[in-house]
């Protein structure tokens, strides 16, 4: 097409629509391929009374049906923002050490889930707790629909485990809240006056020995007008921090203007609720009983270990239906 990388920008974002949209092609004929490969064995083992088949197709149709879950919700995910990437962020609550060990869980989760999805993680931002874990941490993972599936992990987390950090090995109960956000590329207008901005720079924290960081490298940026306040610290350079904190902050201002738009206010309070009882969206309790419970759908599993490695896309898709059922 003539003309078409005079404007580099904008062909990028065509390029982009142009591979979901062939993603989602292909999607489609792949399940076609497996619907007909499915119905071939079926019949194979109804002519010819044959176990074998039974047992494929039964195995066939279960991946038939996961695929097709996918799909209808990847319908479900049609709002502009959810395609785009996502920033995770984690903060420790109530709980003391056991929470912030809790943090760093949930940050392994969400680094475990991505790894599963094919998705690229990079971590912005990590505070260190003063004895385990971390007391906070920003996440920025990048793949189609990141931010559509990671929007149903916004919310207060609590774990309930023998704590690994009391002599007694006594039952402690764990908060951490999660916040996700889409993060903005340059093909998204999110106005920022740059006087609204107060930066802050501040030495790094390092381990100590050759790496330590001897500059004032980390970034704080302050929006004023909203008084939302991001943090990173992920690079040695000023420079890199620093543009790594304002896509932050676009990110958490297109956030703020979505929740504006939407008319479901009581929803986003809840989201702000403070870190412990009576606020969280799912348990994980490792004794007495295992079980991972999504308080808002009622979905639970007992493979606790396997949700903590990542397995979390069944709670996100409940997650959506519902959403959807509840907008219908």
């Amino acid at each position: 097409m003539p003309g078409f990388w005079d404007d580099n920008d904008r062909a990028q974002e065509v390029l982009k629509e142009k591979g979901q949209y062939e993603r989602l092609i292909r999607e489609f004929q792949e399940l076609g391929t497996l619907r007909d490969d499915v119905a071939t064995l079926i019949e194979l083992a109804e002519e010819m009374e044959d176990e074998d088949s039974a047992r494929e197709a039964s195995e066939q149709l279960g991946v038939l049906e996961s695929t097709l879950q996918r799909l209808e919700t990847r319908r479900l995910l049609s709002a502009e923002e959810d395609s785009m990437d996502a920033i995770v962020e984690i903060n420790a609550g109530a709980g003391g050490i056991d929470a912030a060990d809790w943090a760093e869980m949930l940050l392994r989760m969400y680094k475990r889930w991505a790894e599963a999805q094919g998705f690229a993680t990079e971590v912005l931002d990590v505070s260190p707790g003063e004895l385990a874990g971390i007391r906070s941490a920003a996440l920025a993972i990048r793949g189609p629909f990141a931010f559509g599936y990671l929007q149903a992990e916004s919310g207060v987390h609590r774990l309930v485990r023998i704590s690994p950090f009391d002599k007694d090995a006594r039952r402690q109960t764990s908060f951490a809240a999660v916040a996700a956000y889409p993060e903005v590329d340059d093909s998204i207008e999110v106005h920022l006056n740059p006087s609204d901005i107060e930066m802050e720079t501040m030495r790094a924290s390092g381990a100590g020995g050759q790496h330590v960081n001897t500059t004032d490298s980390a970034v704080r940026l302050r929006h004023v007008p909203t008084g939302l306040v991001v943090l990173c610290r992920a690079e040695r350079s000023q420079h890199k921090n620093r543009e790594k904190a304002m896509k932050m902050l676009r990110a958490k201002l297109y956030q703020l203007e979505l929740e504006k738009r939407m008319e479901a206010q009581a929803e986003i309070e809840a989201q702000k609720k403070k870190i412990d009882f009576g606020s969280q969206i799912r348990s994980y309790v490792m004794q007495p009983y295992q079980q991972v419970k999504d308080l808002r759908t009622e979905l639970a599993v007992g493979d606790v270990q396997g949700v903590l490695d990542g397995d979390l896309s069944r709670f996100m898709e409940a997650w959506l239906a519902a959403r959807a059922e509840g907008a219908a």
